[in-house]
């Protein structure tokens, strides 16, 4: 290593960490793998990018370099400032600390208090476990309907449901909820969850074992008569003023919290009954909402969340980026096409197209809708038409990710700017990796394209996302963005303005509750607290802000 900086070597498994000071350049020879280094970080150079990080089959990944230069102080933080915890088999899932090559660093870093709770998390799930003694004693007094006698482990189920933007976003909730109520988190593998997700715990996994005595969950709706909701109101259970049952306790109950949610499920999202579910050491949840935004009303909660999140608008950011790991098999669907098509420009814009109209389109408002925005956000520039405006070796480049059901936008855009120069003599490429026409819900390859193209958008340096979009939610949240969000159309007209740029980079939640639990009357409850506001594409809805920005 040349320059007159200490460094210090050290090995860890296949990956190669590099601790330096500030150096004016730095010359790596042979150096396998990835080289992480500390200090502040800049996103790496394409040329880097494409030697040490080769995304391809899972089998060999990242190949020797001979010899690498940086021309500046470099850091990679492989761990997210502690928010990952080291001990995994690192080429089984590449995806968990090759991210940081592709990434810029997040300006939100976690808590040194979540770091501890993931931590302390983690010591509960390898205890409480599949296989485990305790995990094992708890299913048989399940199955002996003893299931409320005390356990040392209590368990939240999260049941795979609806699209894979709902997914990522229910069990993030799934998984703040187990953090806050010291439960163990399990996912029901579904269809392709296995395939689309390493596995984020370590030496433990939070798939659901295929025995669990429990299985029918697609019977599972509003209709279950063990739902919590249906339970209350048909009087099988009550609540006393300290939480505890007035009635004997069911060997589990079943959470209802999807969009069709009644008002009595509803009431899960009060201190009193959340009192009450403390002692039901099984809870199965069937959700397709982001409903974070409820339980930072839960007074119970409050302190811990405080603690947990400063930013109160970095949720999703950090809880996304430690539980969503791509496959190997995703990953290098992300990796081949990024570096195709990606890694050379100067500037990366995402823009996710979702309409919600019977026809498959393209629609030509959209088209107009989309163009007004980016440029108005200064995203893009105008095409002038005139053939004078020269590019030059110099000249700035910009690639365009579009993500959309149908290729009819990103192809008219394309078009645009191939055969008209822009004013600003920038060089626009715009491409899309798929074009399925319609959503395939629980279909393989489309769910791995599917979670491809969302980090691929979190990966971009400007983001625009189509109201009401989960999918979108989830990449402005992995990405650490705060998108511009197209207004949803109405009567086929391009909305005017056609997009604002979001207050926060939390997700919204969807179907929230309107009840004041202290008052025990309808609320609207996005002004109870200063935290908690309705969301800019769903006026019902509710998203966490950061209060001291907004």
């Amino acid at each position: 290593m040349a320059g007159d900086s200490e460094a210090k070597l050290e090995r860890n498994g296949s990956m190669t960490l590099i601790r330096e000071r500030a150096i004016p350049v730095a010359c790596l020879l042979r150096v396998p793998l990835l080289v992480l280094l500390a200090g502040s970080f800049r996103r790496p150079s394409s040329k880097w990018i494409q030697e040490a990080a080769v995304g391809g089959t899972g089998k060999s990944m990242m190949p020797s370099l001979s010899f690498v230069c940086f021309t500046s102080s470099v850091a990679l933080d492989r761990f997210l400032h502690g928010l990952l915890a080291a001990g995994f088999d690192e080429q089984s899932c590449l995806s968990r600390y090759q991210s940081v090559l592709y990434r810029k660093e997040s300006p939100h870093v976690p808590s040194s208090y979540l770091v501890e709770k993931l931590r302390n998390y983690e010591a509960l799930h390898k205890k409480c476990g599949p296989n485990t003694e305790l995990y094992k004693k708890a299913v048989e007094q399940l199955k002996s309907d003893h299931g409320t006698q005390s356990t040392e482990c209590n368990y939240v189920i999260w049941i795979s449901y609806s699209g894979l933007g709902n997914k990522m976003l229910s069990i993030a909730s799934a998984f703040l909820y187990a953090l806050l109520t010291n439960r163990v988190l399990f996912i029901d593998r579904g269809f392709d969850m296995a395939d689309l997700f390493c596995e984020p715990f370590p030496e433990s996994s939070w798939l659901l074992p295929l025995d669990f005595p429990i299985n029918e969950f697609d019977a599972f709706d509003m209709k279950t008569p063990k739902s919590y909701g249906n339970m209350l109101k048909d009087k099988v259970i009550g609540n006393g003023d300290d939480g505890t049952s007035t009635h004997s306790l069911p060997d589990y109950i079943y959470l209802h919290l999807s969009h069709d949610y009644g008002d009595y499920d509803k009431l899960f999202f009060c201190e009193d009954d959340q009192r009450f579910l403390r002692f039901v050491p099984w809870l199965l949840l069937r959700s397709n909402n982001y409903f974070v935004p409820s339980l930072f009303m839960i007074p119970t909660y409050e302190e811990e969340l405080k603690h947990l999140f400063p930013e109160k608008d970095t949720v999703f950011h950090h809880l996304g980026r430690y539980l969503f790991h791509p496959t190997n098999s995703v990953w290098g669907l992300i990796t081949r096409y990024h570096q195709s098509y990606l890694a050379k420009a100067d500037e990366r814009v995402g823009i996710q197209v979702r309409t919600f109209e019977t026809d498959a389109g393209p629609f030509q408002y959209v088209l107009d809708q989309i163009l007004a925005c980016t440029q108005k956000a200064k995203l893009l520039p105008d095409a002038s038409g005139q053939d004078t405006v020269v590019s030059t070796p110099k000249t700035k480049s910009k690639a365009v990710l579009m993500t959309s059901l149908n290729s009819g936008y990103s192809e008219n855009i394309r078009n645009m700017y191939w055969e008209h120069p822009t004013v600003t003599g920038e060089i626009i490429s715009v491409y899309q990796p798929s074009h399925e026409g319609y959503q395939q819900t629980e279909k393989q390859m489309h769910d791995m394209k599917a979670l491809a193209e969302i980090y691929l958008l979190s990966l971009t340096d400007a983001l625009v996302t189509s109201a009401w979009s989960t999918f979108g939610y989830v990449a402005q949240g992995l990405g650490g963005l705060r998108p511009w969000i197209l207004f949803k159309p109405e009567n086929h007209t391009a909305p005017d303005p056609p997009c604002r740029q979001a207050m926060s980079i939390e997700p919204c939640f969807h179907a929230p509750p309107f009840y004041d639990c202290k008052a025990k009357a309808g609320a609207d409850t996005g002004a109870l607290v200063p935290y908690v506001r309705h969301c800019e594409d769903m006026s019902w809805g509710l998203k966490v802000v950061d209060q001291n920005e907004w």
